[in-house]
């Protein structure tokens, strides 16, 4: 007796990755995120490839993965994958402290993030529109 399957929460279409963790502020990685939204995987990929952010690669590897997870688990075209979704949430704050002049401290929060990307597969006809 074992316990029932979790219905899959994305449609047939769609595969998708994550990526928790990332050593980066949420507002600096949905810079990135807005920079692949919508646009399809190839071009998504050539824009990471060539961004001089230094938090691009991660999320280069993340579509990467989105995509073989779209080809392997799914059965998706790869040419016709576009960018659904690309979010990004909060993780933990590092709190850490500097020496600041007369005795005192200041702050610093070195905050971590988690990005999600979902792939969806888009019929020829309207992918090229």
């Amino acid at each position: 007796m074992s316990k029932q399957k979790t219905p899959r929460a994305l449609k047939d279409n769609e595969a998708k990755a994550v990526t928790r963790m990332l050593r980066i502020s949420p507002q600096k990685l949905n810079l990135l995120a807005q920079l692949i939204r919508g646009k399809k995987v190839d071009r998504a990929l050539a824009d990471l490839e060539f961004s001089r952010k230094r938090i691009a690669l991660d999320v280069r590897k993340t579509l990467q993965s989105a995509i073989a997870n779209a080809e392997n688990n799914h059965s998706l075209d790869v040419d016709d994958l576009v960018v659904a979704e690309a979010h990004v949430g909060k993780a933990l704050v590092m709190k850490r402290f500097a020496a600041r002049a007369r005795g005192r401290a200041g702050r610093i929060e070195k905050p971590f993030s988690n990005i999600t990307i979902v792939v969806r597969e888009v019929e020829a006809a309207a992918a090229k529109a």
